[in-house]
């Protein structure tokens, strides 16, 4: 019996492409078209932006072994909702581009967490052993 049922496997699938695909859309275009740019935190974002959607393809082949990926978009998008977004929209308001952003952060931080499968995210990254800091020697 599995761990994790074939709906689950296939939701977690279809985070990855959705992520891989939206991500190709909006960030790869301005990745490829954009040479001579400087160095900026733009082009850091971009950069940031368009291995997650890389390493996103890889989680169509491998959907619990990257789950921390899907951690890490929950957990960045969560951040930015609470530190940045929040505050904003509590201050002086929302410009535009925080607005836009706040819709597609909320997005993922709705639709990652019923996707991923809590008991084994509990069971293999929070009560699992962790692995020892240095390898263990070869006894003679």
């Amino acid at each position: 019996m599995s761990e994790v049922s074939n709906v689950r496997l296939y939701l977690l699938r279809a985070m990855y492409l959705l992520i891989a695909v939206g991500l190709a859309t909006t960030v790869w275009p301005h990745i490829i078209s954009s040479p001579g740019l400087p160095a900026g935190p733009k082009s850091v974002i971009r950069a940031l932006l368009g291995a997650l959607a890389i390493m996103s393809l890889l989680g169509l082949r491998y959907p619990l072994k990257m789950l921390p990926l899907l951690l890490f978009e929950l957990l960045w998008k969560l951040i930015w909702v609470l530190a940045s977004a929040l505050p904003m929209w509590l201050g002086p308001g929302l410009d535009p581009y925080a607005s836009e952003t706040l819709f597609a952060c909320l997005m993922g931080v709705v639709l990652v967490p019923v996707v991923i499968p809590w008991g084994y995210v509990t069971r293999h990254y929070a009560k699992a052993p962790g692995e020892p800091w240095r390898a263990a020697q070869l006894k003679r």
